[in-house]
C-alpha cells in the first residue's frame, strides 16, 4: 500500500503514542483543534471527526477514509512528511484514551509502513 524506505541505513523515526497531556520534548499535538504547525499535516478533517463522534461513522470506514487523507497529504506535503520521519522520536498526541481506537495508532501503523518504528503508547507518568 506504501512506499517503504528500505533504502536507508538507519530505521528512520521511533514512534510513541500518548494522550494530549503527555508533555515530553518529542510531543506532536495531531489533533484537528490542534495549533501545531507540523502536527495539522497528520489531523483528520473535522468533517471526518464529526462524522465519527455524532453521526455514527463505523471504524472502519474511518480507517479507510483518515488513511486516503495521510496519502494525500504525503503527496501535497512531502517536505513535512520527510521532516516527521527525520526525527529521533515522536510522540503523537490526541484527546482519545488510551486503549480506544484512534487516530494516532493509525498514523503510527502507516508511518510503520514508510519504515519507522513504533515503540508503543507512553503512560502520563512516563515523561512530564
Amino acid at each position: 500500500m506504501v512506499e517503504s524506505v528500505s533504502s536507508r541505513s538507519k530505521s528512520l523515526v521511533d514512534v510513541f503514542t500518548a494522550q494530549f497531556q503527555y508533555s515530553g520534548s518529542d510531543r506532536l499535538d495531531i489533533t484537528v483543534k490542534g495549533q501545531d504547525p507540523l502536527g495539522r499535516y497528520f489531523a483528520p478533517s473535522w468533517y471526518l471527526v464529526n462524522e465519527f463522534k455524532y453521526r455514527g461513522l463505523s471504524k472502519s470506514k474511518y480507517k479507510e477514509t483518515y488513511l486516503l487523507l495521510m496519502i494525500k497529504s504525503r503527496e501535497k506535503h512531502s517536505q513535512e512528511w520527510k521532516e516527521l520521519l527525520a526525527r529521533d522520536k515522536v510522540t503523537l498526541v490526541c484527546f482519545c484514551k488510551a486503549g480506544t481506537f484512534c487516530h494516532r495508532l493509525l498514523l503510527a501503523n502507516f508511518l510503520e509502513e514508510l519504515g519507522a518504528v513504533y515503540k508503543g503508547e507512553r503512560r502520563l507518568r512516563d515523561v512530564r
